[in-house]
């Protein structure tokens, strides 16, 4: 579709891998920053709460859906769970593991009752759900058409949200 040659992509990434590299690595850290910005303003507040961690971590993600490209960038980002550890797990790692090892520490600090444990597993839990979600699978619609409107940003914002806080906020599974 950009009219450009093998010859072109190989000149500027060395190869179709280091284009898609470069292409997850730029949208990836746009998220990251956002998040992080987002973390700072909640940084200011004594008065933080659950929700409002998990809205901040989940807002520029929901925020990519209002465009077509965004929404390609969420479905490769799903898939992206799909490649091998070598590849998959470089490129998380370098787009999102700061950003998300600071909520793991804001959650750590909203829920002092929960073990370092259950944070972790909880955000990372909340990760897959919103890629889930996010990534435009349509199964909602299969599953209760007319009744969900997965192309609702708000509806599913809510949703999410309201799930996700519900998980996290719950007592200590922990041993």
């Amino acid at each position: 579709r950009a009219d450009v040659t093998q010859a072109l992509i190989n000149y500027y990434f060395r190869s179709k891998y280091g284009l898609y590299e470069d292409v997850f690595i730029r949208r990836g850290k746009t998220i990251s920053e956002e998040r992080m910005k987002l973390l700072k303003e909640l940084e200011q507040r004594s008065d933080v709460t659950v929700k409002d961690v998990v809205k901040a971590f989940l807002a520029p993600t929901i925020a990519m859906r209002s465009s077509p490209r965004g929404r390609l960038f969420l479905r490769l980002q799903a898939r992206l769970h799909t490649e091998p550890a070598d590849i998959s797990y470089k490129l998380r790692g370098e787009a999102y593991d700061a950003s998300t090892r600071a909520y793991i520490d804001m959650l750590s600090r909203v829920c002092p009752h929960l073990s370092d444990k259950d944070v972790n597993w909880r955000m990372g839990l909340m990760v897959g759900a919103y890629m889930y979600v996010f990534s435009d699978t349509h199964r909602l619609e299969k599953l209760a058409p007319g009744i969900c409107d997965p192309d609702d940003a708000d509806e599913i914002f809510e949703q999410i949200t309201a799930f996700v806080t519900a998980g996290i906020s719950a007592p200590s599974s922990s041993r």
